[in-house]
């Protein structure tokens, strides 16, 4: 009996200084990807990072898991949870849980001859008037959704991939309908390691702790997407305060929320249309700008207030990748029916358009929907949804490369991602190339998974976290 019950003792004590050992592992900042643009909010690994640059559906492979619904939302990681969401239909409808892409907005991630065409047709503006560009006709708008959807938010265990949690935050019927490649999930979550935030717009604001209980919730409202597009700006985060972007076709406006208890600070409202790009929260010069891309203009508040610190014009329509913080600057780009990219100073105040206050800008080429990457003094781009990537000096605005097209990618929404001197670039069609970092395009590695990828890829330690539209792979 006592060998027994020593023995028992002995094996309890291996468990738990293994699991005290693999939390520990996890426990630092270099291991945490608490946004979808990672721990300095412009898609760079930690310098401690060495993923993967070779991975297929049977090479380096540690773990797959299905993930249900269509994966557009980038994961977050904490220590040893990744955490996402998804919205799937109730499968009591007998849809066979294809709500949340209706029949009419269907498109498959590699047509890419309709792709080309999204745009081009005459779409719904403001009070019904017709606009050019909306996209509402021929099938590229999604029709009103016929079924109640559920939306989630799940925590998989980042060593086995099993799923530690799973919370319906929501259970309804959307007002409105989705473009064929966006999603009733497409904002991603944040989290500051003790609480998630998880914002599905129109469907509702989440705050849940890391357990998975929801701690509030805020209701803004309806919106109205351009041409029906959908939704799809994630929150931003900064101490005690989550700001929440709401663009749309109706009375626009930023606010920002209490993060331990929803309760508003501030709201402004916005001159601007549908947007889809996610505010850039930073510090400088001892005051937290809230940086906002716009087709109207970008703008920078007051994180405290919400007053407004600078504006600029000159992007152009459809305002999707998020703003790039580069040292006394930030970068901003559209690139929908236009091209722009602008250097703008961080200490502008009031109207800076047309001013020396704008270091450089281009409009040859700048990303629709990708988030480009500033690696050192490099800034990596890419040309509307195209596989064409331009390097740039981000003093200087000028090229290395000018608009080089990548081989094998069918398209690009992922953000570009940057890791141990290289660059990471997905395609549409689960396709990746993996570039040497440098003044010229060296390609290390072309890769190939067998679903497409929307979601940007997350890099930690000797990892590599890629989200397909259905399944979330481990490469390591």
């Amino acid at each position: 009996m006592t060998q027994t019950f020593l023995g028992r003792f002995l094996l309890a004590g291996s468990l738990l200084m293994a699991w005290a050992c693999q939390v520990v592992a996890f426990d630092g900042p270099d291991d945490n990807w608490p946004n979808w643009r990672g721990p300095n909010d412009n898609g760079v690994a930690a310098n401690s990072a060495k993923p993967p640059v070779e991975w297929s559906p049977t090479t380096n492979v540690k773990w797959k898991v299905p993930v249900a619904g269509k994966g557009i939302s980038t994961p977050i990681v904490w220590e040893n949870q990744i955490i996402l969401t998804t919205a799937v239909a109730d499968s009591s409808a007998g849809n066979n849980g294809q709500a949340d892409v209706p029949a009419e907005g269907r498109q498959d991630a590699q047509d890419q001859s309709r792709q080309r065409r999204e745009g081009q047709g005459e779409g719904q503006g403001r009070g019904g008037q017709r606009q050019r560009g909306g996209g509402g006709g021929g099938g590229r708008g999604g029709g009103a959704p016929v079924t109640a959807m559920k939306f989630l938010v799940v925590s998989l265990d980042r060593t086995t991939g099993n799923k530690i949690w799973e919370t319906i935050v929501h259970e309804g019927t959307p007002h409105e309908g989705v473009h064929g490649t966006n999603t009733f999930a497409s904002a991603s979550p944040i989290t500051d390691g003790e609480r998630i935030y998880a914002s599905f717009g129109s469907n509702g604001i989440y705050c849940l702790d890391m357990q998975g209980k929801v701690i509030w919730k805020k209701d803004l409202g309806n919106m109205t997407m351009r041409g029906t597009f959908g939704e799809g700006a994630s929150p931003a985060l900064h101490g005690d305060t989550l700001v929440v972007p709401w663009d749309h076709e109706g009375a626009s406006f930023l606010v920002a929320l209490d993060a331990t208890s929803g309760a508003e600070k501030w709201k402004v409202d916005r001159d601007e249309r549908s947007t889809w790009s996610t505010p850039l929260i930073t510090e400088y010069n001892g005051t937290t700008q809230v940086i906002t891309n716009g087709s109207t203009r970008v703008r920078s508040y007051n994180l405290a207030d919400g007053s407004l610190i600078w504006e600029c014009t000159g992007q152009v329509m459809n305002p999707v990748p998020t703003p790039i913080r580069d040292g006394d600057y930030v970068v901003v780009m559209t690139g929908y029916q236009g091209f722009a990219i602008q250097s703008i100073a961080l200490d502008s105040k009031g109207d800076v358009s047309g001013t020396d206050k704008i270091r450089w800008s281009r409009r040859d080429s700048a990303p629709y929907v990708p988030t480009g990457v500033l690696y050192g003094d490099r800034l990596y781009i890419t040309k509307s949804r195209d596989a064409i990537i331009s390097i740039l000096n981000a003093e200087t605005g000028e090229e290395y490369v000018d608009q080089e097209r990548l081989p094998g990618l069918d398209g690009l929404y992922a953000s570009l991602g940057a890791a141990n001197g290289h660059i990471y670039v997905f395609g549409r069609n689960g396709n990746a190339v993996v570039l040497k970092h440098g003044d010229k395009l060296e390609i290390v590695a072309q890769n190939r998974l067998d679903e497409g990828v929307d979601a940007s890829p997350v890099m930690l330690g000797n990892q590599l976290f890629v989200r397909t539209h259905g399944h979330m792979y481990c490469f390591e």
